[in-house]
């Protein structure tokens, strides 16, 4: 029987993962949270530090939105970490501090979607519930040869149907983390290990030579170019930052921002920007998900009393005041790299 191959390869096969053995709702769904279109390796060290700093839902939600954005910086995706705050401060507040055990309730709460509640209504409360996601799309579409595309509600709905069906009557758990296991070491997407598959003799994608075509997912677009010109003031020992109010690094620190490739002198000229040196420039490339960015920073000494007038929405900061803010991973590329290096920073 399916089920029954797969949770006996997963038992003899699993990988040792913190967040495995073991029914505390809040460690899985954080687990769940920071691995959502991230891998182990990337997600494994941002879970043991977020464990360190908060290690139940209550102390997260007593945290400030600050202090989680600087634990998940570097993860991109910073909405997650937003919603695993309001989340966090959601349970301790409706529910004393306990998470829900349906589905329905858990699908309600702030950044918990179809896969994560059922992860956690599965792995923590037991109940009947079948995890999909990239994993399970693949080796159920290559083992039953479902062409359905998986990017189309239509095919989604319909993984999710098979996956119930086939879902065993006992070690559910067992059950939904070995599938996912085994889509992640065994069926991977690129040159999986047909020969030594538990699954090859009825699999059809090895009996069709579909493993190319399975799953069936309308191809992403190409990614648009953007160009950044970032001016970084510093003026008696401190860099002059924002915070970042909307879009994708909502919440995180920045320097002024100009979304174009623009000139630096033309620039500084324009907006009334006198008695200054440019330091430096340095370019540094960053690839997102539907953007890659090009971005370019200009290090600005300030030699006049006041601040330019392109300043008066920004604040001061030290370096080791910075160093505990919320930062997109450009901002803490330029500072590592590039400003902490000047010989005379102030």
């Amino acid at each position: 029987m399916f089920s029954d191959k797969i949770i006996d390869w997963y038992r003899r096969n699993k990988r040792d993962l913190p967040w495995r053995d073991t029914s505390d709702p809040y460690l899985i769904w954080l687990s769940e949270i920071i691995l959502q279109q991230t891998r182990v390796s990337q997600g494994l060290p941002y879970y043991m530090a977020f464990i360190k700093q908060f290690p139940n839902v209550k102390s997260l939600a007593k945290a400030s939105e600050n202090e989680v954005l600087r634990t998940w910086q570097g993860l991109g995706y910073y909405s997650r970490a937003r919603n695993l705050h309001k989340c966090a401060r959601l349970v301790v507040d409706q529910y004393n501090g306990k998470f829900p055990e349906t589905f329905d309730e858990l699908i309600q709460l702030p950044g918990i979607g179809h896969y994560t509640a059922s992860a956690i209504a599965s792995f923590a409360f037991n109940q009947r519930q079948a995890v999909v996601d990239g994993n399970v799309f693949r080796v159920l579409s290559r083992y039953f040869g479902v062409f359905d595309d998986i990017a189309s509600g239509k095919g989604v709905k319909k993984f999710r149907e098979l996956a119930l069906e086939i879902l065993p009557d006992k070690n559910i758990p067992d059950y939904n983390q070995g599938i996912m296991e085994f889509g992640a070491v065994q069926c991977t997407p690129g040159k999986p290990d047909c020969s030594s598959c538990i699954l090859n003799l009825e699999c059809y994608a090895r009996l069709h030579a579909a493993q190319a075509q399975l799953p069936a997912k309308t191809q992403k677009t190409s990614s648009r170019v953007v160009h950044f010109t970032y001016f970084v003031f510093i003026k008696q020992g401190k860099v002059w930052m924002k915070q970042r109010k909307e879009n994708i690094w909502q919440g995180l620190y920045e320097y002024l921002l100009v979304e174009e490739n623009t000139d630096p002198d033309k620039w500084l000229q324009q907006h009334g920007v006198e008695n200054h040196v440019i330091l430096n420039e340095a370019e540094k490339v960053h690839i997102l998900s539907h953007r890659k960015i090009h971005a370019r920073f200009v290090t600005v000494k300030l030699n006049s009393e006041s601040l330019p007038e392109c300043l008066k929405d920004h604040n001061g900061f030290s370096f080791s005041e910075i160093e505990n803010l919320p930062k997109p991973i450009l901002i803490e590329w330029h500072l590592k790299d590039v400003l902490e290096k000047l010989e005379e920073p102030s």
